[in-house]
């Protein structure tokens, strides 16, 4: 069975941005998707989003401004087992994280390394993903206020079509 992610394009809060390929800027709200199972997204509409103890960008909420980005997640998951949550988040103050190894890769949010920041942004095609998708990591999961869940729809191929129905 295969999945489409699609959402509807018009529930765009006012003064929020949608999807770029340009750096986040600070203090602006944005659009962003968490991608996670049935049962943790559950978890997090009652008790709210929670920091990660690490990863690559260090501590934080891991999200994508790319909803294909965040539908891969959890890798090695049912895709219908999937949910995306989909955000607005205050991104306050941004650093771009543009290659492995970093010097503020993982002590962005660390007042002894220098100036702080509110999130973490790679920007996309930049060699720190697999995927050469963006990705944020938003230190304070108060910045972030959850908009709905958009979850995966079956799509049937009919004979020979691909997931859109077209050959």
């Amino acid at each position: 069975m295969q999945y489409q992610w699609a959402e509807d394009d018009f529930d765009v809060p006012y003064g929020v941005g949608r999807l770029g390929l340009t750096a986040p800027r600070n203090g602006n709200r944005y659009v962003m998707y968490h991608g996670t199972t049935r049962q943790n997204a559950q978890a997090i509409m009652t008790t709210g989003f929670r920091q990660s103890s690490g990863g690559m960008l260090g501590r934080g909420v891991y999200l994508s401004r790319d909803l294909d980005k965040a539908s891969r997640y959890p890798i090695n998951h049912p895709e219908s087992d999937r949910v995306v949550i989909k955000v607005v988040v205050n991104v306050g103050n941004v650093i771009a994280i543009n290659y492995q190894g970093h010097p503020r890769q993982k002590t962005w949010h660390d007042s002894r390394y220098g100036e702080v920041f509110d999130t973490a942004w790679v920007p996309p095609l930049c060699g720190m993903v697999r995927s050469g998708l963006e990705e944020d990591c938003v230190w304070d999961p108060n910045q972030i206020q959850i908009i709905n869940f958009i979850k995966p729809n079956p799509v049937r191929a009919a004979g020979g079509c691909g997931a859109w129905g077209y050959n």
